[in-house]
């Protein structure tokens, strides 16, 4: 293979992505994880210099000429790499010289995965202080406010003009609180899911299908399947419940006529350690990507917390339950987010091969 290595299947098997460098900087070489890291074909990039093909924000271009005129490694960290096909990721650079060659090993060791897992912990224990809230809101509140809305409709029985325009008020403005304590209470909902293999593609198609003749018949939804994608271990119900509410996230980012893309590929790079100790794979990853505006950079590191939204009266529970149904199912949830491109990407657990049949699981969050 180019630069020198002659173990084709070891270079296939490194779990990071990893480029080969030859002079003039030029790629000449990169594994299978580099091609989904950057979601380009090795076709579509050998041969062509590194800074056409991938997008680096930071200073690697001296350091790297540096490290191959003096023959040393090079680490550099915390700089985005990305490619036309993937937003940027912060990552760390490993930069090495294979020995006898002039070619470089460049391996890239992405850090959104390690931080937005911690993310991930710490937006399910929020999640969990706001139920405890959110079933005291809805059981202290919703009474009341029909007490409030019955008085309401009996006054404007003898009011005229005017005053009969408050009373109504009055009636609206109690049902857009009962309104907004229901999702509350959706929210709250703490039954833990039912695990059976399920067909993403069946599942994203429902969620699809419901958008198109709804809140996103303005979009274009664009569909990017991988046929060959194994089933996944997760409640279809409430993974319906989390691919309906990205959707409507991306419908109502973006403009009348812009699109939604639903991309379905596998990366077997992904690991998580759960509260157990035990490491679980999700290599399924499931991405919901539109070309609106992007996240408010104020709230782009927060979008999972209760209560935290960047449109106006929004409640800020739709991707907080996301993120707790996801979590609830043993997945991972994460986004990425620039003007113009916002992905979000779920990954989820391969469904074994001996399948469970009447004995379905149900799982708690993690």
């Amino acid at each position: 293979m180019p630069g020198g290595i002659p173990d084709q299947a070891l270079w296939n098997a490194l779990p990071v992505p990893a480029l080969l460098i030859a002079e003039g900087e030029v790629i000449a070489d990169l594994n299978p994880a580099a091609e989904l890291f950057l979601n380009l074909s090795s076709r579509a990039v050998v041969g062509h210099p590194l800074w056409e093909r991938v997008t680096i924000g930071g200073p690697l271009q001296e350091p790297l000429m540096r490290a191959r005129a003096r023959g040393t490694s090079l680490i550099v960290n915390d700089i985005d790499i990305g490619s036309v096909e993937r937003a940027p990721v912060q990552c760390n650079i490993q930069v090495a010289p294979l020995q006898g060659t002039d070619t470089m090993l460049m391996m890239i060791s992405p850090r959104d995965v390690a931080s937005r897992m911690s993310q991930n912990a710490v937006t399910l224990k929020a999640a969990r202080s706001a139920i405890g809230m959110s079933e005291m809101l809805a059981h202290e509140i919703k009474n009341p406010l029909a007490g409030i809305t019955g008085a309401a409709q009996l006054l404007s029985m003898n009011l005229e003009g005017g005053d009969r325009e408050l009373t109504d008020l009055i009636v609206d403005e109690c049902r857009r609180i009962v309104k907004l304590l229901e999702q509350v209470e959706e929210f709250g909902n703490l039954s833990p899911p039912v695990l059976r293999p399920v067909n993403l593609h069946d599942v994203l198609d429902r969620a699809r299908a419901s958008a198109s003749v709804g809140f996103a018949r303005h979009m274009m939804i664009v569909e990017d399947y991988d046929p060959s994608l194994p089933q996944t271990l997760a409640d279809a119900d409430q993974l319906t419940q989390v691919f309906l509410n990205l959707v409507k996230n991306a419908a109502e980012a973006g403009a009348k006529g812009g699109s939604i893309r639903l991309r379905t590929f596998y990366d077997s790079s992904l690991q998580v350690v759960r509260a157990d100790g035990t490491r679980a794979q999700l290599p399924l990853q499931v991405e919901v990507i539109d070309n609106g505006p992007g996240l408010p950079p104020d709230i782009a590191g927060d979008v999972f917390e209760p209560f935290v939204s960047g449109r106006e009266n929004g409640t800020g529970l739709g991707l907080a339950l996301v993120a707790k149904l996801i979590g609830g199912m043993g997945g991972w949830i994460g986004v990425d987010s620039a003007p113009g491109r916002t992905v979000f990407r779920i990954s989820l657990p391969r469904a074994p091969k001996e399948a469970p049949g009447e004995g379905d699981m149900t799982t708690g969050e993690t």
